[in-house]
């Protein structure tokens, strides 16, 4: 089974100071170790980049060589997968939002939502409640499950 990971999780994971520290590099290490693939998105490594070297943001921000070589070391492990829009990207936006008012900060976690669902992926653990909204998708907070 495929899952994936939101953009906070690999936050937590570089920010030294976060209460969430701990718990988001462990939980990120067992996803390492397999069986299943995590299938992480463009979008999300893309938000890592902006958010981790920005220091109005973050509260240690990582120089962009050092947030890239996180992304490089994640992508090179064997169980993980970049994943991206596929062709016939607008009909599975199109579903996922469906029946919601889709604006602002929702915009970026639908296009997350659409591109899991376009590789069968509905498993995605974020501390964002906002994606519980996508019927696609079986969201699981991985640090209220530890």
């Amino acid at each position: 089974m495929s899952y994936s990971v939101d953009v906070n999780v690999l936050l937590y994971a570089s920010d030294h100071s976060s209460d969430r520290y701990d718990a988001a590099r462990r939980f990120l290490e067992q996803c390492a170790k397999g069986p299943d693939l995590l299938c992480l998105a463009w979008p999300t490594l893309i938000s890592y980049l902006r958010i981790a070297t920005h220091a109005s943001i973050f509260a240690r921000p990582l120089s962009p060589e050092e947030a890239f070589q996180n992304i490089e070391a994640l992508l090179s492990l064997p169980h993980v997968r970049a994943a991206s829009e596929l062709d016939g990207f607008p009909a599975a936006y199109q579903h996922v939002t469906k029946g919601l008012v889709v604006r602002g900060n929702l915009v970026p976690d639908a296009h997350l939502a659409a591109i899991l669902f376009q590789h069968g992926i509905r498993r995605l653990y974020s501390a964002d409640s906002d994606f519980r909204k996508f019927a696609a998708l079986d969201v699981k907070n991985p640090f209220s499950e530890q």
